[in-house]
């Protein structure tokens, strides 16, 4: 997770220093012929950063994918023990109450003739 904090700051701080740059460029007392020049030099360096930018957030794009299907993984293996002791339980449950069965029919037996009795 840290890891794609630094990706996303990164990012971030390549685009802030781009605009920031070119703010300053456009709010600098200059001569025109002067913040051309400079903004040319900055428009040509767009593409790197934009490619930088590009290959930062396809990193951390892999890295979360990769976390999110390492979590996804988790979870179905927890899911899956969990339907597992779910079916045990039942299964048990179902022995328990058909050693059970019999007793109580025998109990339900044996009332009818205790009340003839009483």
């Amino acid at each position: 997770m840290s890891n794609n904090r630094s990706g996303v700051f990164i990012g971030g701080l390549m685009l802030g220093a781009t605009i920031g740059a070119l703010t300053g460029l456009l709010a600098a007392p200059r001569a025109g012929r002067e913040t051309r020049k400079l903004l040319k030099k900055s428009a040509n360096a767009i593409p790197e950063l934009a490619e930088d930018l590009s290959t930062s957030v396809q990193i951390q794009a892999d890295r979360l994918s990769a976390s999110a299907l390492r979590n996804w993984d988790d979870t179905l293996d927890r899911l899956r023990e969990a339907i597992a002791a779910g079916v045990d339980a039942s299964q048990r449950e179902t022995q328990v109450l058909k050693r059970q069965k019999p007793v109580a029919v025998e109990d339900s037996d044996s009332l009818p003739q205790q009340l003839e009795r009483s």
